[in-house]
């Protein structure tokens, strides 16, 4: 199967919180230093629940029965790639991603597996603050990161309790930003 790319330029994605308790997981990409949640994209065929379990399996060996859907994402969330990350020798181009995101809460302890694929995602992970993701993420990722942690903070904290925005909020958030890419109905 192959990935989906609208007319654009921008694959269909689907992107995991995942919580246990009040933390997020976080994940490493493997052979480098950079972090983020598990995200991947739609295959041919696939609907968004199909493509973000076969993701979480792919990526951290977590199963459907071990979670739970919390909510998602009104609309998909888009971000451009910078130009340097445009793989130009593949067809159809890709130049950004439309994501969908997930909120997911783990049902008991973790037994995360980063080998179910020959090219591991992740060789590392840890369970963060809530907001931590958006200042730890690659910067062009930071607007839809900060966009998807805000809309899904209500249904991660029904009780009204969700954590304060960090002091570093606006100026991570600000640092290094893309404009935004607006968001579509599709």
């Amino acid at each position: 199967m192959s990935d989906v790319i609208d007319p654009e330029g921008f694959r269909a994605n689907v992107g995991i919180v995942l919580m246990q308790a009040d933390r997020v997981f976080l994940g490493q990409r493997a052979g480098s230093r950079g972090w983020q949640f598990p995200q991947g994209g739609m295959q041919a065929g696939e609907t968004l629940e199909q493509a973000l379990f076969r993701e979480l399996d792919e990526e951290i060996g977590i199963r459907e029965g071990q979670v739970q859907i919390i909510g998602q994402t009104e609309r998909w969330l888009r971000y451009r790639l910078p130009p340097r990350y445009v793989r130009r020798n593949q067809q159809p181009l890709c130049t950004g991603q439309k994501q969908r995101w997930f909120l997911l809460r783990l049902k008991g302890e973790p037994a995360f597996d980063f080998a179910r694929t020959r090219e591991p995602e992740f060789d590392a992970w840890r369970w963060v603050p809530y907001w931590e993701p958006v200042r730890e993420v690659i910067y062009f990722k930071r607007p839809v990161y900060a966009r998807a942690l805000t809309e899904l903070a209500g249904l991660a904290f029904p009780r009204g309790k969700q954590p304060p925005l960090p002091p570093w909020w606006a100026e991570v958030t600000a640092r290094n930003a893309r404009p935004a890419v607006p968001e579509s109905a599709d």
